[in-house]
């Protein structure tokens, strides 16, 4: 057993580090504070050729996998962006160009991969709706067939960072959940062009206000008689849930990269301030109290970290990776919330001034605890999947 990272993460790794260091912490918080897209930091990974990764290398891209792409989300989180912002990175290079390369034709592919490896493109992804969260297959939205177009209709949540995206992974009903067997046939996945679909009103959006995260708008989507080509469908008709869950193990994946990262930053935040901080004539960080919880966090960000690489690692290799990527993503939030917590009472009091970053890092590494799933369902999977247990529902 090899446990030593590829060279080609190792260069992913060097490479998006490299970019980041120009970047500090207070760069970050100003984009937080000002609901700001980092257009600095996306235009230097756009430069340097991190948004082609898992662009097969015929259309531009690095050719890399699953394992580089997290291993770029976790660098540029554990830059200073920590989870909320490094979910920026999340919504093209892996949401789009990944699931593309896995599954478009070879027209789509051509037309969309190019522009996907330099920047020219963004995506967002659009599965959830109020009714239908962590169970996914009771979604609503539905596109019937009019002649070689679809029509589409329905309600999203959640969806982020529609204000930038050219092109949609727009996630539907093609035989209602009440009528299809077994339920996971009858999704259809579409590509919708955005900005045409806003210009003819037959899509918008909502912002919906945030505790956190807010580099990266959110919002409630609204699709009246959206009319889609054919030619549009990602995948198979009626077999998008073998496209949707090349989707999900993924982002539980880089999810949960992006949320080691933010832990990471948290325990640095948390670690220089033990360091610096001193009270009775001594650093904070050589009590028991102060020292204990965070070498506690560090342990738990190792073996998340184990867990996450090999959970990209068996994706890679065409290995089923459910169980790690869903091992990855509980036990990597874990590690940021309690390293964000952690780092918080490090703090004390001064945790709650603005002048130092941990107020942010504990409201980013809150998210990772519901979103994209939550903990109980990740936990539910593995009691009855894993397990064996009976189900609750």
């Amino acid at each position: 057993m090899d446990f030593s990272l590829p060279e080609s993460a190792q260069a992913v790794q060097q490479g998006v580090a490299d970019i980041c260091s120009h970047y500090d912490m207070a760069y970050w918080e100003r984009c937080e504070t000002e609901k700001r897209w980092p257009e600095e930091v996306w235009g230097d990974l756009a430069k340097g050729g991190w948004l082609g990764l898992a662009v097969p290398e015929e259309y531009g891209g690095a050719g890399q996998g699953l394992l580089e792409l997290a291993v770029a989300t976790e660098t540029l989180s554990a830059s200073g962006s920590a989870g909320g912002s490094a979910f920026t990175y999340v919504l093209t290079p892996g949401f789009g160009a990944m699931t593309l390369a896995r599954h478009g034709t070879p027209e789509q592919k051509a037309a969309l991969l190019p522009k996907l490896a330099t920047g020219e493109l963004e995506t967002c992804f659009a599965l959830t709706e109020p009714d239908a969260g962590s169970n996914s297959l009771a979604i609503s939205t539905f596109a019937r067939e009019d002649g070689s177009d679809f029509v589409i209709n329905g309600q999203k949540i959640w969806i982020t960072g529609v204000q930038r995206a050219t092109w949609m992974l727009l996630v539907t009903r093609t035989i209602p959940a009440a009528e299809a067997r077994p339920r996971t046939n009858g999704m259809t996945v579409f590509l919708v062009n955005v900005p045409d679909a806003v210009a003819a009103g037959q899509l918008s959006y909502r912002p919906i206000p945030k505790m956190g995260a807010n580099t990266t708008p959110s919002n409630m989507v609204f699709i009246d008689d959206l009319r889609v080509p054919a030619t549009n469908v990602l995948g198979e008709l009626h077999g998008g849930a073998t496209v949707l869950w090349d989707v999900l193990n993924p982002e539980r994946i880089l999810l949960g990269a992006s949320a080691l990262g933010g832990a990471e930053v948290a325990l640095r935040a948390g670690v220089d301030y033990a360091k610096q901080r001193e009270v009775f004539g001594r650093p904070i960080g050589s009590n028991q109290a102060i020292a204990f919880p965070l070498a506690q966090v560090k342990a738990k960000i190792e073996l998340a970290r184990l867990m996450l690489y090999k959970a990209a690692w068996s994706f890679d290799n065409g290995l089923p990776c459910g169980t790690e990527a869903n091992i990855a993503k509980l036990t990597a939030s874990q590690a940021a919330w309690e390293a964000a917590d952690a780092a918080f009472q490090t703090h004390g009091g001064m945790a709650y001034s603005l002048e130092y970053p941990v107020a942010r890092l504990l409201t980013d590494a809150r998210i990772g605890k519901i979103a994209p799933v939550t903990e109980e369902l990740l936990l539910n999977y593995l009691a009855t999947q894993v397990l064996g247990l009976p189900r609750s529902f």
